[in-house]
């Protein structure tokens, strides 16, 4: 079973977005931030991708991605950012910054699902 790690700080989302991968045959770990990600990354074995909010308390999406695309066992996930930022630099710079896709809150089921077959290992 493939793994996707999901970080997202809000509650209703984190379990919507887990909720929906679950269902679609996906084994899930959900965090609500980027220190504790990042911990449980180093300490854990690679999940097939990461789904990655960029606002958060602390240290934001774009800062975890960053550090994930500078350790070389994790340079080969997949990042998908899912965020409620929506102007075209938003995109453009998660991407920049090592992100493989990004989906805009709100979105469909269907498209958040779509996006992690398209991406993950």
């Amino acid at each position: 079973m493939k793994t996707i790690l999901v970080v997202e700080d809000m509650s209703s989302q984190q379990l919507l977005i887990s909720k929906l991968l679950t269902n679609s045959g996906f084994e899930v770990v959900s965090l609500s931030d980027a220190e504790t990600a990042w911990t449980w990354l180093k300490n854990n074995t690679s999940p097939n991708l990461i789904l990655l909010d960029i606002i958060m308390p602390g240290q934001n999406g774009l800062d975890l991605c960053r550090v994930i695309r500078k350790e070389e066992r994790f340079k080969h996930i997949p990042i998908v950012f899912c965020s409620s930022k929506s102007q075209e630099s938003d995109k453009f710079w998660a991407l920049r910054q090592g992100g493989d896709a990004y989906i805009t809150k709100p979105f469909s089921p269907k498209e958040l699902v779509d996006t992690v077959y398209q991406h993950i290992n």
